[in-house]
């Protein structure tokens, strides 16, 4: 005859795949905000474990050091913050001058919020000590914003709306003049008015265009 009893249980203490992938995210994301609230140096393995509710022991056999556990944590954030193309295709109305805004005020606003802040603040004070968060920054977030703007002036000037120019260098400055700045401002604590910002892309975004007008 046939057992019929239950079937057999998961030994105690093995988590599933998904719960720990799920423990590793909630790791990170703890660290993230500790990290992002005091600084490198002040947060701690023995503050972050007790935050996350595991052993010190448990986050070392993944990270043996902390500069390991901070870059995976930063490194994360980078990518989860990086705009996707097709968001940014979206923003592409056929209006050079108002995509353009639009872009600009994208990125601007990523800034803006809590987690865009304290994650600028921390690329900006950290990547002396860890270039590789300053490259992933520009690599997933402005370098992709940048092609997007080149991609954007090299179709205008195909169609005769501006005149044919370096679309690459054309968009690092205008991306520098409108958003860096206004970055720099709001991560240094002197955030300008709304009304200024939206000023600041209205006068940038009419400074490339008439420098690219076809004469």
């Amino acid at each position: 005859m046939t057992g019929t009893g239950p079937p057999a249980r998961r030994g105690a203490g093995r988590p599933t795949r998904e719960q720990a992938e799920a423990r590793h995210a909630e790791l990170l994301d703890t660290a993230l905000d500790l990290f992002l609230e005091g600084g490198y140096e002040a947060t701690t393995i023995e503050l972050i474990a007790s935050r996350v509710g595991m052993t010190k022991r448990t986050i070392y056999a993944r990270y043996p050091e902390k500069s390991a556990l901070f870059l995976a944590a930063v490194l994360r954030a980078i990518e989860r913050q990086a705009v996707p193309r097709e968001v940014l295709e979206d923003l592409d109305d056929g209006d050079l001058a108002g995509t353009l805004k639009a872009v600009a005020r994208l990125r601007i606003e990523q800034v803006t919020t809590p987690d865009g802040l304290r994650l600028q603040r921390i690329v900006n004070t950290e990547s002396y000590r860890f270039p590789e968060i300053f490259v992933a920054a520009y690599e997933l977030n402005t370098a992709l914003v940048v092609g997007f703007v080149a991609d954007l002036l090299d179709r205008a000037a195909a169609a005769g709306r501006i005149a044919p120019t370096n679309s690459d260098q054309a968009a690092r400055a205008f991306m520098s003049m409108v958003v860096g700045s206004q970055v720099r401002a709001i991560a240094g604590g002197r955030p300008p008015a709304p009304e200024k910002i939206d000023e600041r892309v209205e006068f940038t975004v009419h400074l490339l265009l008439d420098g690219l007008r076809p004469r």
